[in-house]
Formats: C-alpha cells, structure tokens, sequence
C-alpha cells in the first residue's frame, strides 16, 4: 500500500513539533496481521498507541507500547440487546481513552470496536483513517459502513471497492 499516494499524508500536522502520536486498533486474526504490515511501511515516524478488544490475548504478544482495552462488542454469539449494550459500553470506553490519548490520528482495518472509537475520535477532533480489509473484493463490511461517513481518509485495497466507496482511495493491498 502506498501510504504516499496523491499527497495525502493526513498525519503531519504543520507547525507541530517532534514526533507525532498515532493510535492503532487491532482486532483479532487478520485485522491484527493487516495493520502490523503497515506499520512496517510507516516505520519509525511516529509514536504508537494502540486499542485491542478486552479478549484479545495473542495481538497484544505483537505489539509494544500503550495498550488500551475496548469491550468486544462482536461475540457472534450474543442476541442485538446484549451487542447494543456492549456497543454503549465500548463508546464510553472509547470516550474515556480518546480523552487521555494524545494522539493526533486514529487508524483501522477494520474490527468491530472501530466504530465506537471513531465516534469518539470525531468528539475530540482526531483524524480517522479507515482501511477496509484485504479479505472485501464486492462487498462492504460493517465496519466499512458505519465508518466510512466518519473516515477522514478511507482507502480500500481492491479497485473494485471503488464502486462502492466512491470517495475510497485505492492504493494496492497491505499483503
């Protein structure tokens, strides 16, 4: 992915000094594996932070630096009332963590807790960037729904997606 494409390195804010903030989100399996590989792009330009769900184990064993802990408001097991209040429950997370973190952008690839983090972000005037996962070629996800209107930057990694992101930047795939 080309993280340089079309000027759009959202995250260097001018008239700031040193080394920026960035908060990361991690989900599970893929997620986890497609955000790991662009932060081998980005390198050392930046302070890291990330978010993982409450019942993530293995992403954290990646990973160093701040971690924050969201609920997992996707147990596939769960009825709509129990997914609703655990949604509630990781926007108030969310809130609570957007407002010590420092960091200047928040970047996905697209777990469940995204959503409520981008919420919060916007609360605090945080640039988002969302990047739908490798694995949607025709189709959106959910995450990709609820947070492309939130997304100041989407990008998608099949030119397909580009049919249905319209306002989605195609920069090749992560992997």
């Amino acid at each position: 992915m080309d993280t340089n494409r079309n000027n759009n390195n959202i995250l260097l804010c001018s008239g700031d000094v040193g080394m920026k903030k960035v908060m990361i989100v991690l989900g599970s399996g893929g997620h986890t594996a497609q955000m790991l590989k662009l932060l081998k792009l980005l390198g050392s330009k930046y302070n890291y932070e990330y978010v993982l769900n409450d019942d993530d184990k293995v992403s954290a064993r990646k990973i160093n630096g701040k971690i924050y802990r969201v609920a997992n408001p996707r147990v596939f097991e769960d009825n709509i009332l129990i997914r609703s209040s655990k949604l509630t429950k990781g926007f108030f997370q969310a809130y609570k963590i957007m407002r010590k973190s420092n960091a200047v952008a928040i970047i996905s690839a697209g777990p469940g807790l995204t959503f409520p983090l981008f919420l919060a972000a916007k609360l605090f005037r945080k640039k988002t960037i969302f990047i739908e996962s490798w694995c949607r070629i025709t189709t959106k996800s959910i995450s990709g729904r609820l947070c492309y209107p939130l997304s100041d930057m989407f990008f998608v990694q099949w030119p397909e997606m580009k049919k249905l992101y319209p306002k989605a930047i195609y920069a090749g795939r992560l992997g």
